[in-house]
């Protein structure tokens, strides 16, 4: 995984992310389609969208959404419920035998706060979830966030910052930082 980022907008590297994430929102849209069964197209887009074949006994339920795909990495025995998202591009990786409940979205990317950056360049942090960790459904894990073992995330939670190992998290947390 990548350590922070900082990515100029209307760059090469801008441009190449925009065309994958433009190939990945188009192969997700079919994957989100097919009848449920379809295991073997569904394998074979999964093999696509991540750049790798799923791990064992990973199960994940449509409808789902990356914006990258290149950058989720997922262990053994990952369930991912319906309608999770994954804003991959600076990396997110997903501890063994981790449970994710419905519309849970990890976000690894952003703007800078300063208004006159803020359409200059894409921030970027990487998500790291160890083993056995429950996330409830509806969470939202946000740019640079580590979550530790056997760690739970309640449903609706806003995790801004790290999870301790075998704690439980709870509440979103929207407060005045400064001004300008």
């Amino acid at each position: 995984m990548s350590s922070d980022r900082l990515m100029r907008i209307h760059s090469a590297e801008f441009q190449a992310m925009a065309e994958r994430v433009l190939r990945v929102t188009e192969l997700t849209s079919r994957l989100n389609v097919l009848p449920f069964e379809d295991e073997e197209a569904k394998a074979e887009l999964f093999e696509q969208i991540l750049g790798k074949p799923l791990p064992p006994r990973v199960t994940i339920y449509p409808p789902f959404y990356t914006d990258h795909g290149l950058n989720l990495d997922l262990a053994e025995r990952v369930f991912i419920n319906q309608n999770c998202t994954f804003l991959d591009y600076a990396g997110i990786r997903i501890g063994r035998r981790t449970m994710i409940g419905p519309k849970v979205t990890f976000i690894t990317s952003g703007h800078p706060v300063d208004p006159e950056e803020r359409r200059l360049y894409l921030t970027g942090a990487p998500i790291d979830v160890a083993e056995n960790v429950w996330i409830g459904a509806g969470a939202t894990i946000l740019p640079g966030v580590t979550i530790g073992r056997d760690a739970v995330i309640a449903a609706g939670a806003v995790v801004a910052d790290d999870v301790p190992p075998a704690s439980l998290v709870t509440g979103g947390k929207a407060t005045v930082h400064r001004s300008w």
